[in-house]
């Protein structure tokens, strides 16, 4: 059985028992909170939270905010719940720091499946080791087993998903990595639009490592291809 800790944020009494009891099912430990405000207090006492599932629409502080507050200290895979299906409304979502979107109403065994995939991809990315631990190119460094990515030797705080896409184009200099290449190493399903899911994490990529962002030192586009990084 699991023993993976999770918390379910949402103002609707009924989808938290309701996600509470397909979790627990599956062997989850789960705490409820049903506002963004009682989520961040949630995480202040308990560093043990491997997963968030985050409404968006709450009462205090909404799901946006809170998903924005958590992502200044912490890397946990957040998936977004919302009543809210446009492309635009999932963009926003990834823009701040998502990993996932799941779309009200949803199936509860689809979100179950989603939880199994963001957790495999999180504790894949806790637990990796390998022989060959620092990738260096031109100021760039990524640490695989600490998981950092480092500019010029300064941390850079990047999401679990953020890091897969640098660790892939870094571990295979000059190579070009299409979009669909990039989805396929770094995501399990394709529910999602591929195009637009890679390309708003390659820019919140380039905001976070490039002095210049439209001008970039290192992940650079191939236009019509892909992405690659340079040595």
């Amino acid at each position: 059985m699991n023993k993976e800790k999770i918390l379910v944020v949402d103002d609707e009494i009924e989808i938290t028992e309701a996600i509470e009891i397909y979790l627990k099912n599956e062997g989850y430990d789960v705490i409820l909170a049903h506002d963004g405000l009682e989520a961040l207090d949630v995480l202040e006492k308990d560093e043990d939270i491997h997963l968030i599932i985050m409404d968006v629409m709450m009462p205090n502080l909404d799901g946006i905010k809170a998903t924005m507050e958590i992502r200044k200290e912490r890397h946990i895979p957040i998936i977004i719940l919302s009543a809210k299906s446009e492309d635009y409304d999932k963009i926003l979502g990834l823009q701040i720091g998502a990993d996932d979107y799941v779309t009200k109403p949803f199936n509860p065994l689809e979100l179950v499946a989603r939880v199994k995939s963001q957790l495999r991809r999180y504790m894949n990315y806790e637990s990796h080791e390998s022989n060959e631990n620092t990738i260096s190119i031109n100021g760039l460094e990524v640490d695989k087993e600490s998981k950092e990515v480092k500019i010029d030797g300064v941390v850079k705080s990047l999401t679990p998903i953020e890091y897969k896409i640098v660790e892939l184009l870094a571990s295979n200099p000059n190579r070009v990595f299409s979009i669909d290449d990039i989805y396929e190493n770094v995501w399990d399903d394709i529910s999602y639009n591929a195009e637009n899911v890679v390309a708003v994490h390659i820019r919140k990529i380039r905001e976070k490592l490039e002095i210049n962002p439209k001008n970039p030192k290192y992940i650079k586009v191939v236009w019509g291809l892909g992405y690659k990084i340079e040595k």
